[in-house]
């Protein structure tokens, strides 16, 4: 019986053809990815240096020094900066420098140091940052069920208040991320013998985050009057699409709303409140900071009128902040997964105990 020549071909070069299997179980949609040898793409489209590139991340003269700044700077923040960003920043630090020591040149270096960078600044001056993952030249997008499950762990409202699931998710964001320039590296072994770690970060915060809601739940059912630090209100519950005044509100919205005002009033130690709108990315920017400074003057009224007489801040933030990145081409598709981003949160300032 004769020999496939597909089986004599895997046998005498048993690591490309791994790879190649790799390269199918990641679910990559990336087309450049997809071809080799003489067809392969050098092209911008396919992840070629453009002056955009050099302009941002070629400052970075030296990377051993720009990491050990950054990872001094990091080490100074304080205590109550602890959380998702942080992490994420340090995740992105430690990737720098695993690449970095792998004699990588590919420039995934520099786009980490730029992110560790970016988030770094935004905690040290308290400016917004986004937590959604940019769109880097040396990364190509791996296993789309995962990012999936990261959005859909981002868009629950208690990881937002659920320091403990932060962490997890933000690293499993990274190593995902650098999974992806493995793949954009075509070594495709590598990208997948990553995603045990992303997996069990990923299991990590769902885990943890669930035990957060429950603890919640029991504490809501506690006579202790205590509300959670972070209320999260998802703007599609609240209003009509694209509306953010009283006309807009739903049903579902007001009374939703009506037990938070329930909540609120019971608390005892509640001093203030910070109510934030924020929109998804889609549209004119003016016309999102509008919406979403609406859409929390909106709650903040209704609030009042339902007897709540805290002190409240209310500002608009338009599509800072965004907690899920969706990449579908069809409008409707990529609408229905930005609902997330499209919220109201209020933050309860309560009396120390």
């Amino acid at each position: 019986m004769k020999t496939p020549l597909t089986v004599l071909v895997c046998a005498l070069t048993l690591t490309a053809c791994a790879d190649h299997a790799a390269r199918a179980r990641l679910g990559i949609q990336d087309s450049t990815l997809l071809t080799s040898g003489v067809g392969a793409s050098q092209d911008e489209a396919a992840g070629a240096v453009n002056p955009q590139w050099v302009q941002t991340y070629a400052l970075v003269p030296n990377s051993a020094s720009a990491l050990a700044s950054l990872q001094a700077r990091l080490d100074r923040l304080p205590p109550e900066k602890n959380g998702y960003f942080r992490a994420k920043a340090q995740c992105w630090i430690n990737a720098a420098q695993q690449t970095r020591q792998s004699g990588d040149h590919w420039g995934f270096v520099e786009e980490a140091i730029g992110q560790a960078a970016t988030i770094t600044m935004g905690l040290e001056s308290g400016t917004p940052v986004s937590a959604a993952n940019p769109a880097l030249r040396t990364v190509s997008t791996v296993r789309p069920d995962f990012w999936q499950i990261v959005n859909t762990i981002k868009s629950d409202p208690a990881v937002a208040s659920c320091h403990e699931a932060q962490p997890p998710l933000a690293c499993a964001e990274v190593e995902l991320m650098q999974a992806g320039h493995d793949a954009w590296m075509r070594s495709f072994s590598s990208a997948e013998n990553r995603l045990p770690d992303v997996q069990d970060s990923l299991r990590k915060s769902a885990e943890r985050a669930l035990q957060c809601k429950q603890d919640v739940v029991a504490g809501a059912a506690a006579p202790s009057g205590k509300s959670p630090s972070t209320v999260t209100l998802r703007a599609d519950a609240l209003f009509r699409f694209n509306g953010g005044n009283d006309v807009a509100m739903l049903p579902a919205g007001r009374r939703e709303l009506d037990a938070v005002a329930r909540g609120l009033k019971a608390d005892a130690a509640l001093r203030e409140l910070k109510i934030t709108g924020y929109t998804d990315r889609l549209g004119d920017h003016a016309h999102n900071q509008s919406l979403s400074l609406q859409r929390a003057q909106t709650v903040a009224r209704y609030l009042r009128a339902r007897g709540v007489t805290s002190p409240i801040a209310i500002r608009g933030l338009a599509s800072a902040n965004q907690l899920v990145e969706c990449r579908q081409t069809g409008r409707d598709d990529l609408v229905r997964c930005l609902a997330p981003n499209r919220r109201v949160e209020i933050e309860l300032v309560v009396a120390a105990s």
